[in-house]
């Protein structure tokens, strides 16, 4: 494949557009924020739906203005909570869902027609967004009324998470399958969002982060030009997942270095007319590998700096940090803290007032150069490796973003990198910090809520169910209108990914040297 299009920008000045104009290094709207706020999505869940539906409708309460949605590890590799692979993890980082039923009470009385919801679910996320398109319709709430995003990142999984299930071909299959049924049902819904994040948090760099995140994003346009999806449909609602860490002033430039090399790439790569395709349109999340378990309280100030470099970088959706992240999953007065550092930013700091206010800055506009240079220089490697399904299966990756981890701890170990009250300005005494504990009786609880379940429901419909979805996947139909089945039905999560391991296989990933 020629690399000529990733070579033709070297050593060009960033164009200097207008915000709201190609290739939107600026930002995507003209206005920056003056008509229109990012979105305060703050990132919740941990124990029981009904533990999580009650700090959602704490959060709205509290101002935020979209939810978002963390799943258990057994969830997010789609077990049940009774599975033996699931003991001792259940609820622990995020909320157990095992059955729609569950899905009902996470959302119970949130109004799911004016709410956004982002759910960050990869292997299993087409099940989780049809058990939310089943909630808002016993509700009465008609799927296109439905706006939010799910995750659906598989390649990702491969490279930093390790949330998988299947091998890559039917994993990008099912991604696929979820973006031609919501071509179909949701025209309010992102069917991905094509991240960057974890692959930051994992070692990666900042150049690292945006060349491997939109060769992910073309691997997925193109299996969707295979199955002969429009593009100048599908591709707009592609949406982004970046990280957000310490180098100010490097992190507002990624935001915009990354822009511009998309709609390059969408116009120009992918040949896509379309003007919104080629608008980089990202959520971001303050980096949760910056976080100190010493000194908590600094990571009120990391998060703050960072909130403020993403807003300043022009993103569309925000989540910030709580101070304890290092040590558990945030108290709700520490969630509170961190949804008052971006109310504080937009409502105070005037920020907002200009579009892309640090434009013209001589260190900016460099280092949005050679963020841009960089990034097309990994883009072309992951070209000549095949794209990137091949170069993740070879571990060119995985490679890279540990050589950058490993040359990060090196500089902090050398004291070269300094982070306060770790390598520098100790406290040996320590502070006490209160941290959210999860009952150790939660999973008992759990077990037994999807134990009823299974108990009322119609057995027979529930097999006829499985067997049906098994079948879907042994041929090339959409696998989404036999899952539906099964969630109406009332089977569990982890029974229906076991009928799709069954045709599928699990993934095992490759030792990389």
């Amino acid at each position: 494949m020629s690399t000529d299009f990733f070579s033709s920008a070297n050593g060009a000045p960033p164009p200097a557009a207008p915000p709201g104009t190609y290739p939107y290094t600026r930002g995507i709207r003209k206005d920056g924020y003056a008509s229109k706020v990012w979105t305060m999505r703050q990132y919740a869940g941990f124990g029981t739906a009904a533990e999580t539906n009650a700090r959602f409708h704490r959060l709205l309460d509290s101002g935020q203005t979209g939810l978002s949605m963390a799943f258990d590890l057994p969830t997010q590799m789609g077990y049940d909570s009774d599975d033996p692979f699931a003991r001792g993890e259940v609820g622990r980082v995020g909320v157990a869902i095992d059955s729609v039923e569950d899905m009902a009470v996470a959302f119970d009385g949130l109004p799911l027609d004016q709410v956004t919801t982002s759910m960050t679910i990869n292997a299993p996320a087409s099940l989780l967004l049809l058990m939310y398109v089943a909630v808002a319709k016993e509700r009465g709430i008609a799927p296109g009324r439905l706006g939010g995003t799910i995750q659906n990142d598989i390649l990702k999984e491969f490279v930093a998470r390790g949330t998988y299930m299947f091998p890559p071909a039917p994993s990008m299959r099912l991604v696929c399958d979820t973006f031609a049924y919501c071509e179909e049902h949701l025209p309010r819904w992102n069917p991905i969002s094509v991240s960057g994040y974890h692959m930051r948090e994992a070692g990666a760099t900042a150049a690292q982060e945006i060349g491997f995140t939109l060769a992910n994003a073309i691997a997925y346009a193109e299996a969707l030009q295979e199955r002969n999806l429009d593009l100048e449909r599908i591709v707009p609602r592609m949406t982004f997942f970046f990280n957000v860490s310490n180098n100010f002033l490097e992190e507002v430039a990624k935001f915009r270095a990354a822009r511009t090399l998309w709609a390059r790439i969408v116009h120009e790569r992918l040949h896509i007319a379309s003007e919104r395709a080629a608008m980089l349109r990202c959520h971001a999340q303050t980096s949760g590998a910056t976080l100190t378990a010493q000194q908590p309280h600094n990571n009120i100030v990391r998060v703050a700096l960072q909130s403020l470099a993403a807003v300043l970088g022009g993103v569309q959706s925000l989540h910030s940090n709580s101070y304890d992240e290092a040590l558990a999953l945030p108290t709700e007065h520490a969630a509170e803290v961190a949804l008052r550092t971006q109310q504080i930013i937009e409502a105070e700091s005037k920020v907002t007032r200009e579009a892309d206010p640090l434009g013209g800055s001589y260190t900016l506009e460099k280092l949005t150069q050679t963020l841009l240079d960089e990034a097309q220089a990994i883009l072309e490697r992951v070209e000549r490796a095949g794209g990137a399904i091949a170069a993740i299966a070879d571990g060119l990756y995985q490679r890279e973003i540990a050589d950058a981890a490993y040359d990060w701890q090196q500089k902090v170990d050398s004291r070269e990198e300094r982070v306060v009250g770790v390598n520098t300005f100790i406290d040996e005494e320590g502070e006490d910090v209160p941290i959210l504990t999860i009952s150790p009786e939660l999973e008992q609880t759990q077990i037994a809520r999807l134990q009823d379940v299974r108990e009322r429901r119609n057995g027979t419909r529930v097999e006829a169910a499985l067997t049906r979805i098994a079948e879907t996947a042994s041929s090339t139909e959409n696998l989404l209108p036999a899952l539906e089945e099964g969630i109406a039905a009332r089977a569990s999560l982890g029974e229906m990914c076991t009928a799709l391991r069954s045709v599928f296989g699990t993934y095992e990933p490759p030792s990389v040297v």
